[in-house]
């Protein structure tokens, strides 16, 4: 037996949305366990790029339709729905049926929480593959070949019937290992030894910790912090952004940097939000921080070398003539 929360319960987070979208599916996250070589640390809390590896997860599966966590509930970057087995701790099938209770969509994801380095591309890959052909499931392999089965995508019914299987032959899920689950089905395997990797030991996290300051991951792992820590979903141009703050530090003054990118979102959130507002606004201070670099460039020549100015009044504007100016006599 299993226990959990009606799926929808207020409080508890995201219930399973019905609908018949065929692309929709439902993500299981496993979260319990002793973590006993941890020493028996809270290792779906334990941080790694500032953020704790539950909400890394919950980040890769940010798709779903229905996101449950088995576990106790704790606070999340996103909302989610609890589930427990019953009892606590009868390992990582119970978990699942447990989990599985809340799920409606035809696919499901089941993931661990202890994946540092998923991402929503690599859920999304093994979904389509799933989609794509006759398999009861897709899962990643480590760089040694082993199956990973809770870095997997599967069809759901099928998941439901082989732990019905096994709840009859074995008189109840507690205790079974994965590989009882993984010998029932006809499964596809894809290698992925980045996002299959998994922090068992202090050594592990040291080692993702060390990974993501990295040259070449460090800035997409700290605007992912920033996002989830901000509540923010939006995807912008990293790259067109970090232009602009250059050419505001290199045209204008170092602190307009910054300050020219906080503008810049307070006048697309102004605007309504979205990528599009970003890029518009992004796109008219990078055109004023051109003009200004310009502006600068020229008075930085004797006014007769100037391109395009005639002394002596090359630097009135076209509507300031000296005829026209307020001080003019």
């Amino acid at each position: 037996m299993t226990a959990y929360q009606p799926p929808g319960e207020s409080g508890t987070g995201t219930g399973p949305a019905r609908g018949p979208d065929p692309a929709a599916y439902d993500a299981v996250v496993l979260a319990g366990g002793a973590a006993r070589r941890l020493g028996g640390a809270d290792k779906p809390g334990v941080r790694v790029g500032g953020r704790a590896l539950l909400d890394r997860v919950l980040a890769a599966c940010a798709g779903a339709r229905a996101t449950v966590v088995v576990a106790a509930p704790r606070p999340t970057a996103r909302p989610v729905t609890w589930a427990q087995e019953d009892p606590p701790g009868g390992g990582p099938l119970a978990a699942l049926d447990a989990g599985l209770r809340h799920t409606t969509a035809e696919h499901v994801g089941v993931l661990s929480a202890d994946l540092p380095f998923l991402e929503e591309r690599t859920v999304d890959r093994l979904l389509s593959t799933l989609r794509a052909g006759a398999a009861d499931g897709v899962l990643l392999t480590d760089p040694e070949g082993r199956d990973q089965p809770l870095v997997a995508a599967y069809d759901a019914s099928r998941l439901r019937e082989v732990l019905t299987l096994l709840t009859d032959r074995h008189d109840g899920l507690a205790g079974l290992p994965l590989r009882r689950l993984i010998a029932e089905l006809d499964l596809t395997r894809i290698s992925d030894p980045v996002a299959s990797f998994d922090c068992d030991t202090w050594d592990d996290i040291a080692t993702a910790r060390a990974r993501i300051r990295e040259h070449g991951h460090v800035l997409d792992e700290w605007i992912s912090a920033v996002k989830d820590e901000l509540g923010i979903e939006l995807d912008v141009d990293i790259r067109g952004l970090l232009d602009l703050a250059r050419d505001a530090a290199h045209g204008v003054d170092r602190p307009a940097a910054p300050l020219t990118t906080f503008l810049v979102g307070y006048a697309a959130a102004r605007a309504g939000g979205g990528p599009e507002a970003v890029a518009e606004a992004s796109r008219k201070a990078a055109a004023l921080a051109a003009r200004w670099a310009e502006e600068s460039a020229s008075e930085a020549q004797p006014s007769g070398t100037r391109p395009g100015v005639t002394p002596p009044n090359g630097d009135v504007a076209p509507d300031a003539t000296p005829d026209t100016r307020p001080d003019a006599g």
